[in-house]
């Protein structure tokens, strides 16, 4: 099958065809890194509006991965990357956070980060942990600090697995939030309609917290609620998120979705 695709690609290249994408963008996706790669400390973002993402003490790894050539690996507590602020990341209300997720080693005794979109004088637009003394997911909303308590497989107190992948769905519609994992919803929640926004940036890893300790694939941000359809269609590898400016890019997103 790999045979194939390189084939394929191949083909493509040598006829200088340009596939398209108009099918494969969603035009509320404001944000998609593959973490296949990053250049002179910069992963790029894959929607080709231009927010990249600054690596701090992070690191590619291609030998763990989930989807694709490699994935972000985040063991330093201090390590990150960092989205800075654009329109679309200031005014969202609505919207679905999608992301694998592997879990190097278990908790730490400390609330530590996995992302978190601030706003001003709110850390958490979302904010998502793992809880101090278990390792299971705390994703929160302010005002009022609202979402999921200590979340894992099967529910509150459920813990997940070291050094196994979850696929990991987060999704703000209005005043509810449901949390999915491996493409099954495990909670439902009230939050804040509207929650805090505003100009700030993007953080995968520490923000004022240490950072988990982790690696991350395929990360989609949509500034909309996408149903549980759709998330086991990007679980699934259905959803070809590629820069339709860059004839090489969108080939990559062909062999990801296919692999």
């Amino acid at each position: 099958m790999r045979f194939l695709i390189y084939l394929f690609v191949a083909a493509l290249f040598c006829v200088g065809t340009v596939v398209s994408t108009e099918a494969a963008l969603d035009d509320k996706l404001a944000l998609y890194f593959s973490f296949d790669k990053d250049i002179d400390g910069t992963v790029y973002d894959g929607t080709g509006n231009g927010n990249h993402g600054t690596i701090n003490l992070a690191t590619i790894n291609a030998d763990d991965k989930k989807v694709g050539l490699a994935s972000l690996e985040i063991k330093d507590a201090n390590a990150s990357v960092e989205v800075e602020s654009f329109f679309d990341l200031e005014v969202y209300q609505d919207n679905s956070y999608v992301f694998w997720l592997n879990f190097i080693s278990a908790h730490n005794g400390a609330w530590s980060q996995i992302f978190a979109k601030k706003a001003p004088g709110s850390d958490r637009s979302p904010g998502v942990w793992i809880c101090p003394n278990s390792l299971n997911i705390h994703y929160r909303y302010n005002p009022g600090n609202k979402g999921t308590g200590c979340v894992g497989p099967g529910g509150e107190g459920q813990l997940f697995e070291t050094n196994k992948w979850y696929h990991i769905a987060g999704v703000k519609e209005s005043g509810k939030f449901r949390f999915y994992i491996d493409g099954t919803q495990i909670e439902e929640h009230d939050v804040p309609s509207p929650h805090a926004q505003g100009a700030e940036k993007l953080y995968i890893g520490k923000t004022g917290y240490r950072s988990a300790t982790f690696l991350m694939d395929d990360f989609f941000l949509f500034t909309r609620a996408i149903s549980a359809d759709e998330v086991n269609a990007i679980k699934n590898g259905q959803l070809i998120a590629v820069e339709p400016q860059d004839k090489l890019t969108t080939t990559w997103g062909i062999i990801k979705a296919k692999q």
